[in-house]
């Protein structure tokens, strides 16, 4: 059985066909802002403008009749590009006659990295541009144990490398300026039982730079604070629930400070880290494919009058019936 994917909540538009036993196709074609960040109007002019043109590239490589499965990203997202990606998912499971199935953005990210990772029943760092959660599952449902109060590490990050005048993506840039500083400056470090907050931390980094201080130094700084933050509440999370794997998706997830600090921290618990391939770690459309597919053969499908999008599409939401 093959499902056909598409992914575009933010700034990533991506289409992929995937089968039980891999990746047969991905093509991707991002939006990338001139100034700023993200605009959600035009990340959707650019789906809209894209999307045709990507999904022609994916039956030039496989023929229509072998896609038995459409899949979607439904939320959580950005609403302007959430609605084109619906749009079009609609359109090509009437077109083609097939089934159609919405799919929870977070989910996919944690189930794409038990997948490609091999872990079974993690405790999961989920770690993105609008999001940052530790997840587990508990029955038929996976629930969010700690997560941002404020902004995602991702979106404090971007914040941070636009203030220095970096391009976006601003988390690869910020990661190179770390490796190249050597001087750590005290930043606040907030977290409030298996909560956080990045905002203040954000301000204080903006302040430091303002004051003249090296922004390689900066960078360091910013992550080191920001990095163990997520890596104590993870911890705790494994702590209380009393497991013994960590998983690791995600867009920011790529970073290998980040996951050098998740590995030690494993290591010294006896837990094994988990981290999926770098190409799945980003927004992407096998994601949401494979997702769509366990959802499928686990007997979820989603009415053409049921595909509305939702912005604020919460993991819990869904009830988890292939595991």
């Amino acid at each position: 059985m093959k499902a056909l994917g598409i992914e575009g909540t933010a700034w990533n538009l991506s289409v992929a066909v995937v089968d039980e036993k891999d990746v047969l196709v991905q093509i991707s074609d991002p939006y990338i802002p001139k100034v700023g960040g993200i605009h959600p109007r035009e990340a959707a002019q650019h789906h809209a403008e894209k999307l045709p043109k990507i999904i022609s590239k994916v039956f030039d490589l496989l023929s229509v009749e072998e896609i038995d499965l459409i899949a979607f990203s439904q939320g959580p997202g950005l609403g302007p590009c959430l609605r084109v990606v619906a749009t079009a998912a609609r359109l090509l499971a009437l077109k083609l006659n097939v089934p159609l199935v919405g799919v929870n953005h977070c989910l996919a990210h944690l189930e794409i990295g038990r997948w490609k990772s091999g872990a079974k029943n993690p405790v999961t760092l989920y770690v993105s541009g609008g999001n940052s959660q530790v997840i587990a599952r508990r029955g038929r449902r996976y629930r969010v144990f700690g997560e941002t109060l404020d902004i995602g590490i991702g979106n404090a990050i971007d914040k941070l490398a636009r203030y220095i005048g970096l391009p976006h993506p601003g988390g690869p840039k910020i990661e190179q300026l770390a490796r190249n500083g050597s001087k750590y400056y005290s930043l606040p470090y907030i977290v409030k039982g298996m909560d956080l907050s990045f905002s203040g931390l954000v301000t204080a980094a903006q302040k430091m730079y303002d004051s003249g201080v090296k922004i390689e130094d900066i960078a360091f700084s910013f992550q080191e604070t920001a990095f163990a933050m997520l890596t104590e509440v993870t911890e705790r999370a494994l702590a209380y629930l009393k497991n013994d794997e960590v998983l690791l998706v995600g867009g920011v997830g790529a970073n290998l400070r980040l996951q050098e600090m998740l590995k030690t921290m494993c290591e010294e618990r006896g837990a094994k880290f988990f981290a999926p391939p770098k190409e799945y770690m980003g927004d992407n459309g096998a994601m949401i494919a494979y997702t769509g597919l366990l959802m499928f053969r686990s007997g979820h499908s989603t009415k053409i009058e049921e595909s509305y999008v939702k912005p604020d599409f919460r993991i819990e939401e869904v009830e988890i019936t292939w595991l």
